[in-house]
């Protein structure tokens, strides 16, 4: 069996299989936590950690159900990691979602007295390690936590993981295209299975 072959069975997923395999979603790293092994497919030679597509979409399938329950000013997506700025922007552009970009601002989920402070209902984050102040906010304030997480992640106060590549740019580009078509389908923005006009994955994609 190939090492892209990360499933037995991978019809009906969210997107082309080959889509995944080309942006690399499925590849981890050389280090695994205990939480991620569920995820794990297997291991290469080389040590890095193969991801199990059928996992990864049913993962994404779920998060997308949870969300599709909030309206977009009740979302807020944070990314401290830059390969996700880029398509966070199209996302909000296309969705309305509240997106924080860069360094995360302490105390906006926490403390009223600030002129920033807001009341987001769900937060979803990139990467729970560089996004871990907004997280602890989140928890502090009571808002649950959707989190892209690869092989090496730990779940401290993430309440639903989707198993993924976080750092490569293709991978964070990808995950932000179907989470933008995918809340945009269920809140009947696009009909039925149509895709997101005038844009496709690469448009997502960090240069």
């Amino acid at each position: 069996m190939s090492e892209t072959e990360t499933t037995e069975n991978t019809e009906n997923l969210l997107i082309d299989t080959n889509e995944y395999l080309k942006a690399g979603i499925h590849i981890g790293t050389k280090y695994k936590t205990k939480y991620m092994k569920e995820f794990i497919y297997k291991t290469r030679p080389d040590g890095l950690s193969v991801l199990n597509l059928k996992k990864i979409d049913e993962r994404l399938r779920v998060a997308m159900k949870f969300l599709s329950n909030y309206k977009p000013e009740e979302i807020l997506f944070v990314s401290r990691r830059e390969n996700g700025w880029k398509g966070l922007r199209i996302l909000h552009k296309l969705t309305g979602i509240r997106i924080i970009t860069g360094r995360y601002p302490p105390g906006i989920l926490t403390n009223t007295n600030l002129e920033t402070y807001i009341e987001p209902k769900v937060m979803i984050v990139c990467d729970p390690w560089p996004d871990k102040n907004a997280i602890v906010d989140a928890s502090k304030a009571g808002i649950p936590v959707v989190a892209l997480c690869d092989t090496n992640n730990e779940p401290n106060n993430i309440d639903l993981i989707i198993p993924g590549n976080n750092k490569g740019k293709k991978s964070i580009g990808l995950f932000l295209y179907l989470v933008t078509r995918e809340y945009m389908r269920a809140k009947s923005l696009l009909r039925g299975d149509q895709e997101l006009e005038g844009y496709t994955v690469e448009d997502f994609v960090e240069e």
